[in-house]
């Protein structure tokens, strides 16, 4: 039973044969998948698949690299869907220094306001941080009362050492299983299990078995296998920890 905790189901990439991509993912074990909006525009069409079903779980927010189309009201927007919408976090949020030509300074305001917007309504959050992690730790600091999730891990061992002394948890996907990512490797070998989750990010980053691919949440068994590979532990183990632990920060019920 595995919660993947990082996945885009309501991407158009997924519009064909969004039930038939749920059933595989039921299939392969993977019991619950945590969806993270992007932009405002996407809120509702989030909400209302995640309204159709028990094991899809919403979490809302304006992600920093669709910069452009995020406004001001769109924070006061998101005050009202956390009220509404049955929301287990905000997110997707955070700061991308990587693409070139989004402002970082408006990046910083709209991440420190959504982490503020979390922290009133005391809900975890759901962060990217992409060659930004020591701004991102800084407004963690910053703004305080915080939980959550950095998800697509890929920083140093000394930034997740901060953040996990910050209440955040490493959200681990696809990039694990590259032989070529070895600092990632070392830090999942070794890191706390209590602060490891599990992602697929899909239909983005796929596993090195199935590069160029669409990603979906049925692969995520290929993600937890090499996780209890490199830690050197049983795969039972592995599942129940990284499920626990995302049913714990995300409060989810627990499964049937």
């Amino acid at each position: 039973m595995l919660i993947d905790s990082h996945c885009h189901l309501d991407a158009p990439e997924f519009d064909a044969d969004r039930d038939a991509v749920i059933a595989r993912a039921r299939a392969a074990g993977v019991n619950g998948q945590i969806i993270p909006a992007i932009a405002a525009s996407g809120w509702p069409k989030l909400r209302a698949l995640c309204a159709r079903r028990s094991d899809l779980f919403p979490a809302y927010g304006l992600h920093p690299m669709y910069l452009a189309a995020h406004r001001d009201e769109h924070l006061l927007a998101l005050r009202h869907v956390l009220r509404v919408g049955n929301p287990i976090a905000v997110g997707e949020c955070g700061l991308d220094f990587h693409v070139e030509g989004l402002d970082a300074q408006r990046q910083q305001f709209l991440f420190e306001a959504q982490l503020t917007i979390a922290r009133d309504f005391d809900l975890p959050v759901i962060v990217h941080a992409r060659k930004a992690f020591d701004a991102v730790i800084a407004s963690l600091r910053r703004i305080g009362g915080l939980r959550g999730v950095v998800h697509s891990f890929s920083g140093s061992e000394e930034q997740a050492r901060q953040l996990f002394k910050l209440g955040f948890h490493l959200g681990i996907g696809g990039p694990v299983t590259y032989e070529r990512a070895r600092r990632l490797r070392r830090i999942v070998a070794t890191m706390p299990i209590e602060w490891l989750l599990l992602e697929t990010d899909a239909p983005d980053q796929p596993d090195a078995f199935h590069r160029g691919q669409r990603n979906e949440p049925a692969r995520l068994p290929i993600i937890h296998d090499c996780v209890a590979q490199l830690r050197g532990a049983a795969s039972a183990d592995i599942a129940l920890a990284t499920s626990s632990n995302a049913r714990r920060l995300f409060a989810l019920p627990n499964a049937p």
